[in-house]
């Protein structure tokens, strides 16, 4: 356990868990502005899948690593119009929808990776980007200043998102839809568009959270996210659907998933012991809920289909 508490380790710790906490957050952040507008999607992981798997073949087809995050983003924004037509305009039940959206990304990604891949084919990395003078600092400056693009895109979206949802009129009528879309509507506010637009935001997000995360990776294999996007809507709630609560329980997630692979690496925990510990983050995730249950309150019109009366 020593070896763990040494500066070069717990450094490289804290770097990984930051760049695992990428994809959490992103996956969150889109999550929490569907949420505030009364829209829960349980199909975060499915839309993950997707945005990876296409990302990733993108990847190898064309070596343009943009280009494959751009197919993420628009993978996203295709299942996002799916999940709206089918909870906005059809009324159904979000919880069912989201479940099917999963379903649905958890077997086309493995039929489309079987067809078009076959067997795990890697790519490279997207390389880290250092911030002048910042990524100098001694210890800090890996840790914090030397990581991709993308990492720092889900950073600053923390407070992008903050202020969009309580310094913009868009973002006031997104609280107001979801807590009380009758009122949203009698005052004017198009109750089906903001949620529609809400929808969009989410899912592109959770299509650009997959391809974060298999860049980092390197390499799709089926199911890669491992109910990670589930792990992302529960961060939301963890959060209290305010940004920088849900950045911290994004961090935290990363940096116990990092821990984890360390003390494996180390050979602090045995093989058998580490698909144990493995489970942490979803152990994390039930204590948190049931610490949370009761003492958080979530948007009043969270889950419930719109009807003008």
């Amino acid at each position: 356990m020593s070896d763990f508490f040494t500066v070069s380790v717990l450094v490289a710790t804290l770097a990984s868990g930051i760049r695992l906490a990428t994809p959490y957050l992103l996956a969150a952040l889109g999550e929490t502005i569907g949420q505030r507008s009364g829209v829960l999607n349980l199909g975060v992981d499915g839309v993950m899948l997707l945005g990876a798997f296409f990302a990733h073949w993108t990847a190898l087809e064309t070596g343009n690593l943009w280009l494959a995050v751009v197919v993420g983003l628009f993978t996203g924004l295709v299942m996002g119009v799916v999940y709206a037509i089918i909870t906005v305009y059809f009324k159904a039940e979000q919880g069912i929808s989201g479940i099917g959206i999963f379903l649905f990304g958890l077997g086309f990604s493995d039929l489309m990776f079987e067809v078009k891949v076959g067997t795990p084919k890697f790519t490279t990395q997207l390389p880290p980007v250092e911030i002048p003078l910042l990524s100098d600092i001694p210890r800090v400056g890996e840790a914090l200043f030397s990581h991709s693009l993308l990492t720092y895109t889900a950073f600053l979206l923390v407070p992008a998102v903050a202020w969009l949802l309580h310094r913009t009129t868009f973002g006031m009528n997104i609280r107001a839809v979801g807590e009380n879309p009758q009122a949203a509507d009698s005052l004017g506010v198009s109750v089906n568009a903001v949620r529609v637009k809400t929808i969009l935001i989410g899912n592109t997000m959770a299509g650009l959270a997959g391809a974060a995360l298999v860049l980092e990776a390197k390499v799709f294999q089926p199911n890669l996210t491992q109910g990670l996007g589930f792990i992302a809507v529960a961060l939301v709630y963890f959060g209290a659907w305010r940004s920088p609560f849900v950045m911290a329980g994004a961090l935290l997630y990363g940096l116990v998933q990092a821990t984890v692979i360390q003390w494996k690496v180390l050979g602090i925990i045995s093989r058998q012991f580490s698909d144990i510990a493995a489970m942490a983050p979803a152990v994390l995730t039930v204590v948190a809920l049931i610490v949370l249950a009761g003492r958080v309150q979530a948007p009043r019109a969270l889950t419930k289909p719109f009807e003008r009366h």
